[in-house]
């Protein structure tokens, strides 16, 4: 995997184990379309190994969010940094770490999975037998192996969502951002989709960030950070969350923390 920052060594006086350094580091983060502002002063830690839910309404500003951090946009405040590094200051560069699957999907259709696959492999350099073992190892790991050869076509949303998380860590980031991922999915599909990617960052210490508004994807131990109009409004372990809005569940913390009316950010 993509080498990381490296982990804090702050001494904690209760004995407790050191907190790692963020894999992903977003800083006062603010973005606006003209006169109307999409992201006001966000900011939060995604860590290694952690599964990190962003929550919000359809309009919250998450997709804006994603654009900045894979530079899409360029903010008009704040800093990101991706182990450790600063995305304004080292370029492009800094996304080496980083795995993307976005909302829309992007998959060639009428190529293999395999060729898909390798396709993408070359574009991050990776050639020959390192590109084949990088191949199969995703394949396996995203149970895909049996279908390496079929079209993308034939594929079910499912499937296909697989396809290109296998994609995003092909050239082993430390990493993985998702948008939306089991947007036009059945039920099933996406139950299995959101297991397997807990597991992933379970496994292979992978930092996880997976945008949504679905809060049944987000497990009690997640952490979340619920995005609202642009601003961050609260953030933490998912039933600390419920906790501290004195409610019964996610859901009932998200509806009280979230409100649907008024102008929302793109």
């Amino acid at each position: 995997m993509t080498e990381m920052a490296p982990v804090s060594a702050k001494s904690d006086p209760k004995g407790k184990a050191p907190r790692p350094a963020p894999a992903l580091s977003v800083q006062e983060l603010s973005y606006s379309y003209g006169e109307k502002r999409a992201l006001d002063r966000v900011g939060f830690d995604v860590l290694p190994g952690r599964f990190t839910g962003l929550l919000g309404p359809n309009g919250a500003g998450k997709t804006t969010l994603f654009a900045l951090i894979t530079r899409l946009l360029t903010p008009a405040g704040g800093r990101i940094e991706i182990a450790g590094r600063d995305l304004a200051g080292a370029g492009s560069a800094a996304l080496a770490p980083l795995g993307i699957v976005f909302q829309q999907p992007t998959l060639d259709l009428d190529l293999t999975v395999r060729q898909n696959l390798a396709y993408f492999a070359s574009l991050h350099g990776l050639a020959g037998a390192a590109r084949e073992r990088a191949i199969a190892r995703e394949l396996e790991r995203m149970e895909m192996s049996a279908r390496a050869d079929e079209k993308v076509r034939v594929l079910n949303g499912g499937h296909r969502r697989r396809v290109e998380i296998a994609r995003g860590l092909l050239h082993d980031p430390g990493v993985l951002i998702l948008d939306e991922p089991t947007v036009g999915l059945d039920v099933a599909s996406r139950a299995g989709l959101v297991a397997h990617v807990h597991a992933l960052a379970r496994e292979q210490n992978l930092a996880v960030l997976w945008a949504t508004h679905l809060i049944d994807e987000i497990d009690g131990g997640d952490d979340i950070v619920v995005l609202h109009k642009g601003r961050v409004v609260e953030r933490g372990k998912a039933r600390e969350v419920v906790k501290r809005a004195g409610a019964g569940s996610l859901a009932q913390a998200f509806d009280g923390l979230t409100n649907e009316s008024g102008e929302e950010a793109r």
